[in-house]
């Protein structure tokens, strides 16, 4: 897989910080950034798959068969 190259722009001091933390933790910056990114897009994509359960359970507790004529082409087209 390519992994594009992103630019960000981070004040000085959070990044010092934070490199200590990658130090203390035997990681990289970037990696924390990656993994960060990735929880986030693993959250959101299962914030979705709970949003469209919940819509197909709200549309099965309220449907309701209508009852309405099925039209054909020949019933469209009667002259």
């Amino acid at each position: 897989m390519v992994m594009p190259n992103i630019t960000l722009s981070v004040d000085e001091e959070i990044i010092r910080k934070v490199r200590k933390i990658a130090v203390d933790r035997n990681t990289t910056l970037t990696q924390m950034v990656r993994e960060y990114l990735n929880r986030v897009a693993e959250q959101q994509d299962a914030e979705l798959e709970i949003a469209c359960g919940e819509l197909e359970d709200t549309f099965r507790a309220f449907a309701r068969d209508l009852k309405l004529p099925r039209w054909n082409r020949n019933d469209l087209h009667e002259r």
